[in-house]
């Protein structure tokens, strides 16, 4: 999302389940470990719902690139934390943990399953074992399962997080984000939101659509009618829309 719309998308649920999440490890009881996962499949959100949380709690955020390693890892979260970095990994790794523990600063890892299949995400547990700073991992839907395989990571996992499907309340919020000064009427954001299969970034993509389609129409209300048979939502694959169409006795 862009950042005129960062201060209006605290009411979506999953940015309301991060922000928990965080504030449930920051408050953690002594001797509970502090680590957390936000997971789901991809669109719903949770990067999303990162750069808002970034925003909330002041908090260290790195997204992982694919072919990042040990030390471009250590590099980037040192860039956040605006620390020259030190030559070796070793002595950025005691940078990160010394900063991060004297300010506290949660440190939130976002598409962490790159770490894991690169064999790197033993360097997390090592930021965290050092600073004992909040860390959240935020991955796609088998994350929980691929940790398994790091008993010493998956043991410090205070809590994980689902991340949970679009739903007609961010649909409801989210047009007044994207399709401003245009009324969907009830059966049209069902329609929409089906189309979406649930996903919060196609969600978003298909409410501009209709903002636009209702720019060029010059109408101020769309219904299903209006939005015709001609028009369809991202999301439905096109030999579907085709059979659908054949089906009904269309083209």
């Amino acid at each position: 999302m862009q950042d005129a719309t960062q201060n209006s998308v605290a009411p979506l649920r999953n940015v309301a389940a991060l922000v928990a999440l965080i504030d449930r490890i920051q408050n953690r009881s002594p001797n509970l470990p502090g680590m957390g996962t936000f997971y789901g499949p991809s669109g719903f959100g949770k990067t999303t719902a990162g750069i808002y949380a970034t925003n909330k709690f002041h908090a260290v955020t790195v997204q992982v690139k694919s072919v990042w390693t040990k030390k471009k890892l250590c590099e980037a979260i040192l860039a956040e934390l605006a620390v020259p970095a030190a030559k070796t990994i070793g002595d950025m790794l005691d940078q990160i943990s010394a900063h991060l523990a004297m300010t506290d600063r949660p440190l939130i890892i976002d598409e962490a399953d790159h770490l894991v299949q690169r064999r790197m995400i033993e360097i997390i547990r090592d930021i965290y074992e050092g600073s004992q700073a909040p860390v959240i991992l935020i991955g796609e839907e088998l994350l929980p399962q691929k940790l398994r395989e790091w008993e010493r990571v998956h043991g410090r996992i205070l809590d994980w997080v689902a991340a949970e499907p679009g739903d007609m309340s961010d649909v409801n919020h989210l047009a007044r984000i994207y399709a401003p000064g245009v009324e969907l009427t009830q059966p049209l954001r069902k329609k929409l939101l089906e189309a979406s299969m649930s996903s919060i970034r196609r969600i978003c993509v298909n409410l501009d659509r209709v903002r636009e389609f209702a720019q060029v129409e010059g109408l101020q209300t769309v219904d299903v009618n209006d939005w015709g048979r001609k028009q369809f939502f991202t999301g439905i694959a096109p030999e579907i829309r085709k059979f659908d169409n054949i089906a009904r006795g269309g083209r």
